[in-house]
């Protein structure tokens, strides 16, 4: 495969990378004593250090002039103002548009797209204001206490990970649920927990179709129903988001109950639309404006910041830097902030459904690598588990510390020692452990030579690992805004010096196509299976067959 597009920056990048593919990374530092104040920079409440890397400043303007090179400037206008840069759905992106809080003149085909959202938000915090006031009750007349999420893929994730990580905020007396799955455990857990006559079921779909959307919708219907809630309480138990409007009062939503989702927007990118609904409902509507505020923050510092200080742009090359020359195939991402355990999962889907692609946006197959595997948990977790893979291992995994300055959920001592870890894995990963310390230490101690020689290669971290440390004040609801943005805009940067269309996912519809073919073959009446099914399937229908007829 070719490294990218013949981009004119290409041929200086591919030299600068011969140079530096072996340097250490303390050679850098002691080049550039100053080297961390230079490489790091502020914006929306963060900060970026971006000094543990294998770049010099000259190499960091080669990748900056890449995204150039790439056009980032109109492409980000395009995004911006709403013009379809989904080109193979024919649709515009502007999930930006949802957290602006002014009214810039934007519009899809035509129609202004700031009144339908504003209208959209003032509908969501009457009914917040009606849930937080005690005047939305259930059918018995018991205010509602559950408020139960039924979505899956981006109509849970991105909810669930600010929902965690606002712990704080949330309101006394309510409690969020989530049924995700087609998994009847799921359901059932979920159901087992909950007071029927105390919870409103929010139904997360854009089209009213997705399978495991519908039929965790339908059971619980029927569930509500069995528990006693009559035909015309619906309306005090079932919420809906969606863009097929018709769809879900056919379903039983009322009419006024059911909240508009547009096109234009993403499902990765749904949780500032209605979609993010049980954010508000949880913690309030001041609690989502400020989420919001903090997103337009890194909007706009992504739109008006010279891409050489721009936090989205600089993130984005440096994943090129390692993908697409060292041949980094994944990303870690090491939050030291158990309150963003599950950043990690919402970064997948936002990364990987949107750049895992093998075809540039004009349909030829690409010939360089595009989305990297994305994966991490809580920092001071993984450190007894698979830490050491990123120090000792044989692949190259660069590494995203998020660390926050101020940790007020506990004792101080336990806030110092966080940061002080998250500090230390920064440091071991880039400079680790040369094997010659390790024998000059082992040697003070008196091993014998023998011992020496078979353990110090063994106990020796080679480090040259790159690592960003991205750091915030505190934890809050701008902060944790900014932090989902700047990984939104980073991931659009990187599409777009990949020449791919980061905003479809076709990939993900032959496994519900074939799905429900076989969910055919699973629940017919022939028996055994018609022969022409692929011989990988035949002996499982068959045993599945076979089991639940025993199992009548």
């Amino acid at each position: 495969m070719t490294t990218l597009p013949p981009y004119p920056s290409l041929p200086g990048l591919q030299q600068s990378f011969r140079a530096l593919e072996h340097s250490p990374m303390s050679d850098l530092f002691e080049k550039e004593p100053d080297r961390c104040r230079q490489m790091s920079l502020q914006a929306a409440g963060l900060t970026l250090d971006y000094s543990r890397h294998r770049i010099t400043a000259s190499v960091l303007e080669q990748l900056v002039q890449l995204s150039e090179d790439a056009h980032l400037g109109p492409c980000r206008q395009a995004l911006l103002q709403g013009d379809p840069i989904n080109q193979s759905e024919d649709r515009a992106v502007l999930h930006t548009a949802l957290r602006h809080p002014g009214d810039p003149d934007i519009q899809v085909a035509g129609q202004a797209v700031m009144p339908a959202i504003r209208q959209c938000l003032s509908t969501m915090e009457k009914l917040c204001d009606q849930i937080h006031s005690g005047q939305w009750v259930g059918w018995t007349g018991k205010p509602i206490k559950h408020l139960i999420n039924i979505g899956i893929g981006g109509s849970f994730l991105g909810i669930r990970t600010v929902l965690e990580a606002l712990a704080p905020w949330q309101r006394p007396g309510l409690q969020a649920h989530y049924i995700v799955n087609v998994d009847p455990t799921d359901l059932a857990n979920t159901l087992a927990a909950i007071d029927p006559e105390c919870s409103l079921f929010i139904i997360c779909s854009k089209s009213f179709a997705t399978l495991e959307t519908r039929l965790n919708a339908e059971a619980v219907r029927d569930w509500m129903r069995q528990q006693g809630m009559p035909e015309e309480a619906r309306k005090r138990h079932f919420v809906a988001i969606s863009s097929n409007r018709e769809q879900a009062v056919r379903f039983g939503v009322d009419a006024d109950n059911v909240l508009p989702l547009w096109d234009w927007v993403g499902g990765r990118y749904s949780l500032w639309s209605a979609i993010g609904l049980l954010i508000p409902l949880m913690t309030g509507m001041d609690v989502f404006r400020r989420l919001q505020a903090g997103a337009f923050a890194m909007d706009e510092h992504f739109r008006t910041a010279e891409p050489a200080a721009n936090m989205p742009v600089i993130m984005a090359v440096l994943g090129i830097w390692y993908s697409n020359f060292f041949g980094a195939q994944s990303q870690a991402v090491l939050p030291y902030a158990s309150q963003l355990s599950s950043f990690p999962s919402h970064l997948q889907q936002l990364d990987m459904e949107s750049n895992g692609k093998r075809t540039t946006n004009t349909g030829h197959a690409v010939e360089w690598e595009t989305g990297p595997v994305i994966w991490g948990g809580v920092g001071t977790n993984g450190q007894h588990a698979y830490h050491q893979l990123l120090h000792q291992g044989t692949r190259l995994i660069p590494v995203d510390i998020i660390a926050t300055l101020d940790n007020t959920s506990g004792p101080g001592l336990h806030r110092d020692w966080l940061f002080a870890h998250a500090l230390a894995q920064a440091q071991a990963l880039a400079f680790g452990c040369p094997e010659s310390e390790v024998r000059a230490r082992m040697a003070a101690q008196g091993y014998e030579q023998g011992v020496i020689d078979c353990l110090a290669p063994q106990k020796a971290i080679p480090g040259n690992r790159p690592v960003s440390l991205l750091v915030m004040d505190k934890l809050e609801p701008e902060t944790l805004g900014a932090l989902i943005a700047l990984y939104e805009h980073k991931v659009f940067v990187q599409g777009v010096i990949w020449q791919i269309n980061s905003f479809d996912q076709f990939g993900v519809e032959l496994g519900k196509v074939l799905g429900d073919s076989i969910f055919e073959h699973l629940t017919g009446t022939q028996t055994p299976p018609e022969p022409d099914l692929p011989p990988g399937l035949s002996p499982w229908i068959e045993r599945y067959r076979a089991f639940h007829k025993r199992c009548v």
